[in-house]
């Protein structure tokens, strides 16, 4: 590959070298300003791709990264160093090969402040990619040394851009586009190869990576609490948090042997299976014993609520800081806390895993509660996605524990798992209730159903989002209890919620239909038909655990409507 320069800008050939250098970053950048006006696109177009066809065009690359004024230009000379590399990988020296990431991994780091953010998240993109197609190539030293220049962006005090950078590098290195063998960039290798990355990557790196993207956020937290203004350390820690769930999104196969990992149902507390198809998705977290000291004994969770309840409390008058991006990405990994699940818990009968799961639903509890609160404030103008968080968090917490832990667990909270202190009152009240779980999940979807109603089951409003993931919620909880024929041992308070719950569904169904049956344009029923079977599946799981109380109640409305129906005789027109 003659020529290339390890990070130069490529003029060391002389005034003639320089001079065609200078003249390939013109053609690319008037092709890139003529398709941004519209003039001779298809002309334009072929002149970006002939510098990504072009054999070995890594050095004009450079100089057009290094010199351009255009950031387009700059994208695309991005784009044509991937192309081109994945092309030619085979014939690139190792020494070419390591360039070329040093070179990506250097530009990024050193343009950490450009304006250009896509730019810069393209060549991060395309380090990445490099990475992962020389990755069974590269030595475990040479790996190193590239992670180290990260690890150097993200601890070393050169700046809160640079750190986002390197996490940010990161990100594009785990996406799951890269190392997934489903869906990982076209390179043109067996299914074997993707394999063997996604192994490595999860046993070797994975875990040093969500450690680094820890301590990142870690590091800048007390500047964003104590700070009254916006500073650019949110971008780090929400950078970091969103890391952090990718990771924990990871579809983790392996132990720390290498072999794959079976699923093991350790406790009798603990529920592997999903009970069922649902329309919201849960996935759960299975990442194995090694995970263990850096997300259950490390106190990692307990400080994500802690942040994330600190931040509520200093921006509560803030009615926009519930959408912020901070603040939904904390909310994401603390839902997916809630999924966590396997062999990561030790084998102590579900003891720990219980302790986690009530430590999260402390936290996550002032989302959702008191429900008529929530729903009054939402309907008032409060963004609703943080309690639609809550929603998916007991969604997922129903997924991985049996119904009879799930419902204890509210009854278990105590004044230590508490993180906001203007809460006190609030819990102590709840501290003496004696309902569980499933009671507030049943005074929760009242609130919800209620809200169905005022606005005629209009969907596509909070309420109609809400009110799915509470039915997969029922539907997950439920399911276990009925094939077990186990309604029996539901508390008498949680049998009164269910019916009173039924009672509302059956009021609020009645009366969509009503409005169905006496407006000709409104066709509700005929545009949800598939998604009313489903519901109808679920709302009979809810009749069956209060029998008792919903067979009369149905047995009353159908002899009633049986009666209106005599009352007034069909006309039938010939």
């Amino acid at each position: 590959m003659q020529g290339y320069s390890n990070g130069g800008g490529g003029g060391e050939g002389g005034p003639a070298d320089l001079a065609k250098l200078q003249s390939i970053m013109q053609s690319i950048e008037i092709a890139c300003s003529s398709i941004q006006m519209h003039v001779n696109p298809a002309a334009a177009e072929a002149t970006i791709l002939a510098l990504c066809q072009s054999p070995q065009p890594y050095k004009a690359c450079q100089f057009i990264l290094e010199n351009s004024q255009v950031a387009n230009a700059r994208f695309q000379a991005a784009a044509a160093i991937r192309d081109a590399a994945m092309r030619e990988w085979a014939f690139l020296t190792a020494d070419d090969r390591r360039g070329l990431i040093s070179f990506c991994l250097c530009f990024v780091m050193q343009h950490a402040c450009s304006p250009e953010g896509y730019v810069q998240a393209k060549v991060s993109s395309v380090a990445a990619q490099l990475i992962k197609r020389g990755w069974l190539d590269l030595s475990a030293s040479e790996k190193e040394a590239f992670f180290n220049q990260v690890n150097q962006a993200i601890y070393c005090n050169h700046g809160v851009d640079v750190q986002f950078i390197g996490i940010n590098f990161l990100e594009s290195l785990v996406h799951v586009s890269e190392f997934s063998p489903t869906t990982s960039s076209a390179m043109g290798l067996p299914r074997e190869f993707h394999e063997q990355c996604r192994m490595s990557l999860e046993l070797d790196y994975l875990k040093t990576f969500y450690c680094w993207a820890r301590d990142a956020a870690i590091s800048v937290t007390k500047v964003i609490i104590e700070s009254d203004a916006a500073v650019s350390e949110v971008k780090v820690c929400t950078a970091a948090l969103r890391l952090l769930l990718q990771i924990l999104n990871w579809d983790f196969r392996y132990n720390t042997s290498g072999t794959k990992m079976s699923i093991n149902v350790f406790s009798a507390g603990v529920r592997q299976d999903s009970a069922s198809a649902k329309r919201t998705e849960c996935i759960l977290v299975q990442p194995g014993p090694a995970w263990r000291d850096v997300l259950i004994s490390s106190g990692h969770v307990e400080w994500v609520l802690n942040l994330y309840a600190a931040l509520r409390e200093k921006f509560s008058c803030k009615g926009y800081w519930l959408d912020c991006p901070i603040a939904v990405s904390a909310r994401k990994l603390i839902v997916q806390f809630c999924s966590l699940t396997g062999t990561i818990f030790s084998s102590d009968n579900g003891q720990m895993q219980e302790h986690h799961l009530l430590q999260l639903l402390s936290g996550i509890l002032p989302w959702v509660d008191p429900p008529d609160v929530v729903a009054k404030a939402i309907e008032s103008g409060k963004s609703e996605s943080e309690m639609l968080d809550g929603c998916r968090a007991l969604l997922s917490i129903a997924t991985v524990t049996t119904p009879f832990i799930f419902d204890q667990l509210l009854k278990s909270i105590s004044v230590d798992h508490l993180f906001v202190i203007t809460l006190l009152l609030q819990v102590f009240a709840m501290m003496f209730r004696p309902f569980g779980t499933l009671t507030l999940l049943s005074t929760l979807m009242c609130e919800v159903i209620k809200n169905l109603m005022l606005n005629s089951s209009e969907e596509g409003t909070w309420s109609w989002d809400a009110r799915d993931i509470l039915l997969d919620t029922w539907t997950t909880l439920l399911l276990s209890i009925d094939s077990k024929g186990g309604n029996a041992l539901l508390p008498s308070e949680v049998l009164n919620a269910t019916a009173s719950l039924f009672a509302l569904i059956v009021e609020c169904e009645l009366k969509v239909a009503s409005m169905s049956a006496m407006d000709d344009n409104f066709n509700y029923l005929q545009a949800s038909i598939s998604a009313m079977d489903e519901r109808l599946s679920s709302y009979a799981l809810i009749a069956r655990a209060a029998i008792d109380a919903t067979v009369p109640l149905l047995t009353r409305l159908f002899t009633e409507r049986f009666a209106r129906l005599h009352q007034y005789p069909l006309h039938i027109k010939a």
